[in-house]
């Protein structure tokens, strides 16, 4: 068998069974670019220390030749509590500005895991000092910071990765290859979980801030979006709110959706594009709070009640199909809590194969239970989405998940909540993805979820 592929039974024995030792590069292996080479640590910082920075601290735990020196949060008791939950005998550094943070650290390396809205602005800073990065997803607010992050890490020669993990899970890699090797056949139809977009904030009464070290951290917090009192819904809640997200419940469109439609991506071989033409099938509600929030009005806790139900009972529902250049169709049809929330069902002339996180299904059942994949397929050097990163700093290969195919994948969600915004239904829309631009309609070009006015002090800065 080549090497570059993998039998049924390969992928089945690594899985995700914990056991796999996590791989060391051979020492004969050279940094580049001035990075660390293979014998060498690399030192990682953290910005945004909400519970998705602690689970990837968690992930990372024996990761060979990385190490943690500095954690930085706006909110000065975020930092306290992130140190002293996971931080306590490591010899953390804790910092409220991340510029402080680059400026005194001797850092590779850093993970940005601050709320959406932040995210570009500061990957930005990083990237512009040389320094490589970790993006969570949803890696970007609007499609224009997708683009000037792609252009950034050229720019700066900086390796990327953006948190879609599935691109590093050898089930998932299997699975999607088989699809775009053609064991099925060609893809007629995917069918993707309708998943939920962002609400609008109702304007609530300020609340009494709370004490964060420095004294402008709201403001801080706040970034680009425009000025709001403080609330705790805003602050905890930040991922359900069209300010500040594309909708990060967990069945939400940049939530959840970001894992499915990345999913969709790599298995039809479309990571350096996107779809061509959007159908909206059906109305947007309105609602006192604006078009696009149904709010369910229960009491001030509803939104962690919902986040935890993990149901999709907010936010709008509204169904739509996309097609790619080869006639490909794409359907948002399943409800998010049936079918792959992670993943899609792929549907071909000679059968159909459903992925989900870690799990493969096939009609007919022969297809996944052949011993070999029809062609090549990516046999991961390592099954940890984070390790994987480390290794590209240390030899410059392409991450599994680096800033254009994660910006491609993005895109997809954010053209999800645009098209729900204009509300055309039954109109094609024409997507264009070069030019990252709608050829039928300039209101569609005039999203906010393309592109929006930034507070001041908060801009991109130029690409120097």
């Amino acid at each position: 068998m080549s090497k570059n592929r993998w039998s049924r039974r390969e992928v089945l024995r690594v899985g995700w069974s914990g056991a796999v030792v996590p791989l060391v590069l051979p020492r004969s292996v050279l940094g580049f670019g001035g990075v660390p080479g293979a014998n060498e640590t690399v030192n990682v910082g953290i910005i945004g220390l909400g519970g998705r920075a602690r689970a990837l601290v968690n992930e990372s735990r024996g990761i060979p030749d990385m190490r943690v020196v500095a954690v930085c949060d706006c909110f000065q008791p975020a930092v306290d509590r992130f140190i002293a939950d996971l931080g306590q005998d490591r010899g953390w550094r804790g910092y409220d500005d991340f510029q402080e943070m680059l400026d005194k650290e001797k850092l590779d390396a850093v993970m940005v895991v601050t709320t959406t809205h932040a995210r570009a602005w500061v990957t930005a800073h990083v990237m512009q000092r040389g320094i490589h990065v970790y993006i969570e997803k949803p890696m970007c607010l609007t499609v224009a910071e997708g683009r000037y992050l792609v252009n950034a890490a050229r720019r700066y020669k900086v390796v990327t990765q953006v948190g879609t993990q599935q691109r590093s899970m050898p089930i998932n890699n299997w699975a999607s290859d088989l699809v775009k090797n053609g064991a099925i056949g060609k893809v007629r139809v995917v069918l993707a979980p309708n998943f939920v977009g962002p609400l609008q904030w109702p304007g609530k009464p300020e609340r009494p801030l709370p004490p964060g070290g420095r004294a402008n951290w709201w403001d801080v917090w706040l970034n680009q979006a425009q000025y709001r009192p403080y609330h705790p819904e805003l602050h905890h809640n930040w991922a359900a709110w069209w300010d500040y997200d594309g909708g990060g419940l967990c069945y939400g469109v940049t939530g959840w959706g970001t894992h499915s439609y990345d999913q969709i991506q790599r298995a039809l071989g479309t990571d350096d594009t996107g779809p061509v033409e959007i159908l909206l099938e059906e109305p947007v509600k309105d609602s006192p709070t604006g078009r696009y929030a149904e709010m369910v009005e229960e009491d001030e806790t509803r939104l962690d009640y919902l986040i935890r139900l993990a149901k999709p009972v907010v936010g709008p529902r509204a169904k739509m199909r996309m097609w790619y250049a080869n006639g490909t169709e794409l359907r948002l049809h399943l409800d998010g809590d049936w079918g792959p929330g992670l993943g899609a069902i792929f549907i071909g002339e000679k059968g159909k194969i459903e992925i989900n996180r870690n799990k493969i299904a096939s009609n007919p059942k022969e297809i996944v239970n052949s011993p070999e994949n029809p062609g090549p397929i990516t046999k991961p050097e390592t099954q940890y989405h984070i390790e994987n990163w480390i290794q590209g700093i240390k030899t410059g290969q392409r991450c599994n998940a680096d800033v254009e195919i994660g910006h491609r994948s993005t895109t997809l969600c954010l053209l999800v909540n645009i098209v729900r915004e204009v509300g055309r239904v039954g109109e094609r829309l024409r997507w264009d993805p070069v030019a990252e631009r709608f050829t039928n309609c300039e209101e569609a070009n005039k999203s906010s979820y393309m592109d929006r006015e930034r507070r001041k002090g908060y801009e991109l800065p130029p690409l120097t």
